[in-house]
């Protein structure tokens, strides 16, 4: 089994790593100098347990790794579309492609069934790049959990967490989704093969589009945000809504909302995602995390006024900055 990660940051070198250390014939595409330095000293996992060098192939050009059997795609959201050019070398007959892109994904509406099956999402795949670029039936679905970060060139530290839940969009075990399941869990990582995949991408979801803008617009770290009155408030108007969206698609919610906001709490003083990458001056994924939820409200005949009014001031925010479109 050849498996390629695409975008060997924080989560695919970490799951890299892993599965390096397991003696999975694994191959990771990363860039600059952490790529350099993988190449040159081998990966360097930093965990609870300690600290070890993983030797690890890695390489910036795709076409040097040939035709894989499994292609996980480990990038921010906006940065898949620009590069499904470059990653068709590694694309062959039986290729699936995993999906580990937080967000509404792309290949949402293929096999829900329904009135709106086939339904495309220009605001995660404008043009239809990933639709038409890798195709949906080689899609299994990923949601990720573990939190991981680069702290150098080179070197991971893995913060908390072990999951990457799979699913197929049509929610059957099908024989490769249970395959990756084992070659994951052999490297030590829990992967199970949910039947409702899009449930657990919901309830991920809920989070992200809230806390993540919050965060960016206030710089309040997840404790003070869940906690204090009024940005919790807001917070919990945008995840009413999305839950309105969510059932109006048929998704089930295993728990209230407020009980997902307490559980942003407990994480503590972490700052989102969006919020460092404000900080670095790095794109923020709006687009998959909110401006995705706001279209899917549009598409079901959701009002969306909350989530309207906290993407608009996001958007602005990044413009400012020079990170988000004109």
């Amino acid at each position: 089994m050849k498996i390629c990660i695409f975008g060997a940051g924080a989560i695919g070198g970490y799951m890299g790593a892993k599965l390096a250390q397991a003696g999975a014939d694994v191959s990771l595409v990363a860039r600059g100098p952490h790529l350099a330095a993988m190449q040159t000293n081998g990966l360097r996992l930093i965990e609870e347990g300690g600290e070890v060098s993983v030797p690890v192939r890695a390489e910036q050009d795709p076409a040097a790794l040939g035709v894989q059997d499994y292609v996980i795609v480990t990038l921010k959201a906006h940065s898949v579309p620009a590069v499904v050019g470059r990653m068709q070398p590694l694309i062959g007959g039986a290729t699936t492609i995993v999906s580990g892109v937080n967000g509404v994904p792309w290949w949402y509406f293929h096999k829900l069934g329904g009135p709106l099956e086939g339904t495309r999402l220009p605001s995660v795949d404008p043009g239809d790049v990933q639709w038409d670029g890798f195709g949906p039936d080689r899609v299994l679905g990923c949601v990720v959990y573990p939190a991981a970060e680069v702290v150098e060139p080179g070197v991971v530290k893995h913060i908390e967490g072990n999951r990457f839940s799979l699913g197929e969009p049509d929610g059957s075990r099908s024989e490769r989704a249970q395959a990756l399941s084992k070659a994951l869990s052999a490297a030590g990582l829990k992967a199970p093969v949910r039947p409702r995949l899009r449930d657990e991408i919901w309830v991920k979801l809920w989070g992200n589009l809230s806390f993540n803008p919050i965060s960016a617009l206030t710089h309040a770290t997840l404790d003070v945000l869940c906690t204090d009155p009024g940005t919790r408030a807001v917070a919990r108007a945008m995840m009413v809504e999305a839950q309105q969206i969510g059932e109006a698609l048929g998704v089930k919610f295993p728990i209230d909302v407020d009980r997902r906001i307490d559980g942003g709490a407990a994480v503590g003083a972490h700052r989102t995602s969006m919020l460092q990458d404000l900080d670095a001056a790095r794109p923020m994924e709006i687009d998959a995390l909110v401006g995705s939820v706001q279209e899917l409200g549009r598409i079901v005949g959701v009002a969306t006024p909350s989530i309207d009014l906290v993407l608009a001031l996001i958007q602005q925010r990044a413009r400012v900055a020079g990170l988000y479109p004109a």
